[in-house]
């Protein structure tokens, strides 16, 4: 008995470094997939023009042709400086918190009960959004301006300190904040509880990557919808200095937003575009995440079984 458990003790087991690494990898690959739509749908997030399929394809052909092909990923550097490390830290601080309230509530190393797997999503979002909210916020300004205003990552963050205060680094933090409690816990629990479900059903602990997709998108058209609204103020926060508005407080913002354009089309704004591209960005996250993360647990076990 006493040998099993240290045999069992002695197993592989994935480190943090390998949450980060794995973690890191899915973002950026996600990301990237989905950039020029993510570009288009910040353009109308942060203007008061209207919203449909057919203006958002004419934005994309103008850019297309004004700047080129690769313009379409133009703020695409500055997500990878943001989305990596974001990715990175609230994969590897869902397992973390995974851990920490399995032992609390007793359930280590098996699935968590509803609330807890509420709170894991939420607080690993939490601890991403907070560490990384300044290249957000210099995402979304080389998203919506023209290359001879910032020439580059660091230009954004000079510029923005010198003209406006490093204050306006962290503005639209608080809706920020306030959308991701909801938007990583429902994402992360829909993810998690449709996983332990198939498992219960299917008797398989490891999805095929076809169906990790599915629960994934499926949990990214939940999340995004539930949060939208606050992901519109942000934008509008983040944005106002350079498109000549006073945004300052989230309610002053909303309130602005609706008398200006209306609920569904001024707070709901691009939100059929994030139907399309979230889901995608979700699924291909988790998937990429829990696909490498088992490959790298494969490669210690062999490396374990070797030696």
């Amino acid at each position: 008995m006493c040998e099993n458990v240290s045999t069992q003790d002695l197993r592989p087991r994935l480190t943090p470094l390998d949450s980060l690494l794995c973690g890191a990898f899915a973002g950026a690959v996600a990301k990237s997939v989905i950039a020029p739509l993510d570009r288009t749908k910040i353009i109308f997030q942060v203007s008061s023009k209207r919203f449909s399929a057919k203006e958002a394809f004419r934005v994309i052909y103008c850019t297309y042709m004004k700047d080129g092909f690769l313009s379409l990923w133009r703020g695409n550097s500055a997500t990878m400086v943001r989305v990596m490390p974001y990715a990175a830290i609230q994969f590897c601080s869902h397992e973390q918190y995974k851990k920490l309230l399995g032992g609390y509530y007793g359930f280590q190393g098996k699935a968590l009960p509803p609330f807890p797997r509420l709170l894991a999503g939420s607080l690993a979002g939490t601890t991403a959004a907070m560490l990384t909210y300044p290249l957000d916020m210099v995402r979304a300004r080389m998203a919506v301006t023209a290359k001879e205003m910032y020439s580059n990552i660091m230009h954004v963050f000079v510029r923005i300190s010198q003209e406006e205060g490093v204050k306006t680094l962290y503005k639209g933090f608080t809706p920020t904040i306030l959308g991701v409690i909801p938007y990583a816990g429902i994402t992360f629990f829909t993810y998690e509880t449709l996983k332990k479900l198939h498992a219960d059903k299917t008797k398989r602990s490891h999805p095929y990557p076809y169906e990790r997709l599915a629960f994934g998108a499926c949990a990214g058209l939940i999340g995004q919808s539930a949060s939208y609204p606050l992901d519109v103020v942000r934008r509008r926060m983040q944005t106002a200095g350079v498109i000549g508005s006073s945004y300052t407080t989230i309610l002053g913002t909303m309130r602005e937003i609706v008398k200006q354009e209306g609920i569904r089309r001024g707070l709901y704004k691009g939100l059929s575009m994030n139907w399309v591209k979230g889901p995608i960005a979700v699924g291909i996250s988790f998937t990429t995440f829990d696909v490498t993360h088992n490959l790298l647990l494969k490669l210690h076990q062999m490396d374990y079984s070797i030696h």
